[in-house]
């Protein structure tokens, strides 16, 4: 173990020098959790060399970009957590009502350097960007969501998988280490700083004005608590047969660390190390690091090195010229976004992966790929099936709005793909069919398993 912070992790976000300042701020954005937080323990460090206490700020806006209810019921259940885990490492958490960087400068008025967290996409540049632009002081960034930083594995957009694992392979030891906490030398639980009491989530959540058509979950609890109990529970239930198992969806053997992971509130390489000490076959244990690990950072390499990540646009030319080529071929079905939402298909495969994904707020992974192609196979148009699988992805799963949600739509459509043997509609970009499907796993006890899931859902009092 160790309290040393990778130097490759760390980045100054503007030329300045510390200010003259009564603290040290902690920009907590991105990496919502107390413990096993690169970007935190070094805040700490810098505190400690500044003889100056920390304090932490997190920006809570209204109507975050897409996000709903159920997105801000589970962040703030996670925040809870950490704003007293912090308290009791002597750190005040302070939880600001406004857009991040504004809340940022706002905390940062009486600081002499601000450390914050990083985040891949548009807006989180955005905002860090121009915290550092206006602050007098130094800014400092720090990287604590991802196991090898971006740049570091890579300074392109990596077309595949395969490209980029070599290049994760070659830092993984250097990266995965477990982190010590660095005790703070003053404590900060006496600085003056208004924020929302978070005792009463009830109470902070009916001040924000925000999205309420969509329902918190039962199925999932947010925090780092809950985050660890899920990952020991895969641990010793699941993780063995885990390279057998992980594409049967009526098993259900994965671990669900997504939404924790898209919020910060577990770390990758806690995760990572975790999994790579437990007993059991290596096969297992290397299937899940290429999830954890591979996927989910080319997912971030993606977004990082893609501007238009969000779009159409960005797919590689190879697929958008097969889809247009068969822009005009007959749709078997055609559906409108109301009917895909409503679940009201004639597929009950598929209807059943809707209903999983409206009312817990998760999808197997297996069953979020073959939703996702057909929801391409039923629309009128590519462009229009994009939009609608990313719209619906973003609103009902706990962990969309992520690096790997616009990677992951993205893939139905051919990134980080291959051609294939070509299809009608689809041209030379992946299918998956039904058949398919019934060939591989059990898909009447997965149907059964989303109805006993829904049905719990909605229980009363089950949100």
């Amino acid at each position: 173990m160790t309290t040393r912070i990778q130097e490759t992790r760390i980045r100054r976000l503007n030329d300045r020098g510390p200010a003259q300042g009564e603290y040290v701020l902690y920009w907590m954005q991105q990496s919502q959790r107390a413990e096993f937080n690169h970007a935190l323990e070094y805040a700490v460090q810098r505190a400690n060399d500044q003889k100056q206490p920390l304090l932490a700020g997190f920006g809570l806006m209204d109507d975050y970009p897409e996000a709903n209810l159920r997105h801000y019921h589970f962040l703030l259940q996670g925040l809870q957590e950490t704003q007293q885990a912090l308290h009791r490492r002597g750190i005040r958490l302070v939880v600001g009502r406004g857009s991040p960087d504004a809340v940022a400068l706002r905390l940062a008025r009486g600081a002499s350097l601000i450390v914050c967290d990083r985040g891949y996409l548009r807006h989180q540049k955005l905002w860090r960007c121009r915290v550092a632009d206006s602050f007098d002081g130094e800014v400092v960034q720090v990287e604590s969501d991802s196991v090898v930083p971006v740049e570091v594995a890579s300074d392109k957009a990596e077309s595949a998988a395969r490209t980029l694992r070599p290049r994760i392979h070659r830092h993984l030891d250097d990266y995965l280490v477990e982190l010590s906490p660095t005790p703070i030398a003053r404590d900060s639980l006496g600085l003056a700083a208004e924020g929302p009491d978070l005792d009463d989530l009830d109470a902070v959540l009916s001040q924000l004005e925000l999205d309420r058509s969509v329902p918190p979950v039962n199925r999932f609890r947010g925090g780092t608590s809950a985050a660890k109990a899920r990952l020991r529970d895969f641990l010793r239930r699941h993780l063995e047969g885990y390279a057998a198992h992980r594409n049967q969806p009526e098993l259900d053997g994965v671990s669900h660390m997504s939404p924790y992971l898209h919020f910060g509130q577990i770390s990758p390489v806690y995760v990572a190390l975790q999994v790579r000490e437990a007993a059991g076959r290596p096969e297992d244990r290397a299937n899940y690091l290429e999830e954890l690990v591979i996927r989910r950072e080319l997912a971030l390499n993606f977004v990082h090195f893609t501007e238009d990540y969000d779009r159409y646009t960005a797919l590689p030319a190879w697929a958008r010229t097969t889809l247009e080529e068969h822009r005009q071929d007959e749709r078997s079905r055609r559906y409108t976004r109301a009917q895909l939402d409503a679940a009201e298909t004639h597929d009950p495969y598929w209807n059943a992966a809707m209903r999983e994904m409206k009312h817990t707020g998760y999808m197997h992974n297996h069953m979020r790929m073959y939703w996702g192609k057909k929801i391409l196979e039923w629309s009128p148009t590519p462009e229009s099936a994009y939009r609608v699988a990313l719209e619906l992805n973003n609103r009902y799963f706990l962990d969309g709005r992520d690096p790997a949600s616009y990677a992951n739509i993205a893939w139905i459509f051919g990134l980080h793909d291959r051609p294939w043997p070509e299809r009608p509609v689809y041209g030379t970009v992946r299918s998956m069919t039904s058949g398919g499907l019934e060939r591989k796993t059990d898909m009447a006890a997965y149907v059964e398993r989303v109805d006993e899931l829904v049905r719990k859902a909605q229980e009363p009092g089950s949100s």
